[in-house]
């Protein structure tokens, strides 16, 4: 379970990072799932990924 919401973790800040957004999209999102890890990447990935 851990070693999951790690890869979770990484996969979307790769994602996010190689990723354009407009305008502080990118800024915020990486905050996000820096700050809130497993529910932060859930967030990204359900919401963010639309976005882009």
């Amino acid at each position: 379970m851990i070693l999951l919401s790690i890869g979770l973790w990484i996969y979307c800040l790769i994602h996010i990072l190689k990723n354009r957004f407009s305008k502080n999209d990118k800024t915020i999102w990486i905050l996000v799932v820096l700050l809130i890890p497993f529910i932060g990447s859930l967030l990204y990935l359900f919401i963010g990924k639309k976005k882009r």
